[in-house]
């Protein structure tokens, strides 16, 4: 569904009703709000919520883009080659982590046991899209790396973008553990340091992007053998 262009009217009443959200989930688990709790917060109609989201996990989703946009961002889905001492060049978990403990409420809230299965889809979605689009092929490949597409404005359809993304098992386990991790940290409450949980996580990552063929061949080294 191509993005439409929001009038003022129909950008303060999302905003309104996306901020009320974002002030009831701190006070509540998400199964717990209604819309006329967010309609009643906002000072909106219930007409006026159904012309913009189908339900509250919808205006969820919306809600918490820029929160979402930041894990996204910070996720290791760059699995980026070794340098010549064999090591990652870049390492992105700690400030995966650090993220997560700073709104740890919100997606607690969001991904915990009351929270929506629709918004952890939503984000698997969006990390494995990242996963795929930002890894670094291998060095003999040539192949650049490509930017991380804009995520979806909130009146697409974010299961269809981008459209030309492939099928990709590897990006979606690599997802999929990523966010396991995050929700199984968050359910613990947040034990450790995000240097902590990076030191756990990074190797297996790591052995996964060799497994896969992710560029993580240091320079001037052979590819392994088909």
């Amino acid at each position: 569904m191509p993005a439409r262009s929001l009038d003022p009217r129909t950008r303060r009443s999302r905003a309104a009703l996306e901020t009320a959200l974002r002030e009831l989930i701190a006070e509540r688990d998400l199964s717990q709000i209604s819309v006329s709790d967010i309609t009643k917060r906002a000072s909106v109609n219930r007409s006026t919520f159904y012309e913009h989201y189908t339900d509250v996990h919808d205006l969820a989703a919306a809600a918490c883009t820029a929160v979402f946009d930041e894990l996204v961002a910070a996720s290791p889905t760059v699995v980026p080659p070794l340098n010549a001492e064999g090591s990652p060049t870049v390492e992105l978990l700690p400030e995966l982590f650090a993220h997560v403990a700073a709104h740890a409420p919100l997606y607690r809230a969001l991904l915990g046991d009351e929270g929506s299965a629709r918004v952890i889809n939503h984000l698997l979605h969006r990390m494995t899209v990242a996963a795929h689009v930002r890894r670094v092929p291998a060095e003999e490949t040539g192949t650049p790396v490509r930017p991380l597409p804009a995520p979806a404005p909130t009146d697409a359809d974010p299961a269809k973008e981008p459209a030309d993304v492939p099928h990709d098992p590897a990006a979606a386990f690599v997802a999929g553990a990523v966010l396991g991790t995050v929700v199984d940290w968050l359910r613990r409450d947040c034990p450790g340091t995000p240097e902590t949980m990076a030191a756990a996580l990074w190797p297996l990552l790591i052995g996964t992007a060799r497994a896969a063929g992710w560029g993580t061949e240091g320079p001037g080294a052979t590819p392994a053998a088909e």
